[in-house]
């Protein structure tokens, strides 16, 4: 069954640097774009970024544009984000989320099959 486990969250000061990874297993990692999402306390779930199948497509939501980075290694199963100049208006738990069908677009919560279970961002002013 596909499982998908996140890593790299903790508590950073604003300004500050991440990376994120989201292990895969379970399914044909090559063949599935992926994505990243947000939830911050007592708000929506949120896309944060999205990659293609082979690594050449991303895509943000312009909050993080130019401060964070998706990327993804086949060859490992492993999906990441970095996060550079970290605000507090990024904590959050960032969870990771593959589609039920390959080639398809990871842009929004509706588009997601699976969900890891998540890893907490917290970064203080």
């Amino acid at each position: 069954q596909v499982q998908l486990v996140e890593s790299g969250g903790g508590l950073v000061q604003a300004g500050g640097s991440l990376r994120l990874s989201c292990a895969a297993s379970g399914f044909t990692f090559s063949t599935y774009a992926m994505g990243w999402f947000r939830q911050a306390p007592g708000k929506e779930r949120e896309f944060v970024a999205g990659i293609s199948w082979g690594g050449s497509g991303t895509y943000y939501t312009d909050s993080v544009k130019g401060r964070f980075t998706i990327s993804r290694d086949n060859a490992k199963n492993t999906m990441y984000l970095q996060m550079n100049s970290l605000k507090p208006e990024d904590t959050a738990v960032y969870y990771c989320g593959a589609p039920s069908s390959r080639y398809t677009i990871v842009d929004a919560a509706r588009t997601v099959g699976s969900w890891g279970q998540g890893t907490p961002v917290t970064v203080s002013s």
